[in-house]
């Protein structure tokens, strides 16, 4: 079995994994529209739809240092703050994603780390080559 190194955007310390195979699944851990690279957290400007397309690219990231990619994703789960930005998240869910899309849970909640304005969680189905 290949050695896989784990990236770490945002914070080299944190609690919990940015991602962890479970044999033929890649898991990884939420994802913020954050801006890589930075020595602080900086959010992408344009609202909610803005730091989910971020967060997803910022998922793909993660999901290549595993040797998977978006065409693995299987399921996924979508935290935002307002259900009145749903609409602008499907249409950039449907930009990033093409079919067989994943199948996906919205959760509208209080509050979400740091002060973003969404989250995604990825599970992709991607046995080791």
């Amino acid at each position: 079995m290949r050695q896989l190194l784990q990236l770490t955007l945002v914070s080299p310390k944190r609690p919990y994994s940015p991602w962890r195979r479970a044999g033929d699944f890649v898991i990884i851990s939420g994802q913020l529209g954050v801006l890589p690279d930075r020595d602080t957290t900086t959010f992408v400007e344009g609202g909610t739809a803005a730091q989910l397309r971020q967060a997803l690219a910022n998922a793909q990231t993660v999901l290549a240092e595993t040797g998977a990619t978006l065409a693995d994703v299987v399921k996924a789960s979508l935290f935002v703050l307002d259900m009145g930005d749903f609409a602008a998240c499907n249409e950039v869910w449907l930009e990033t994603f093409s079919d067989p899309l994943p199948t996906r849970t919205a959760i509208a909640v209080a509050q979400l780390p740091l002060g973003a304005q969404a989250e995604v969680e990825l599970w992709a189905y991607a046995p080791e080559r």
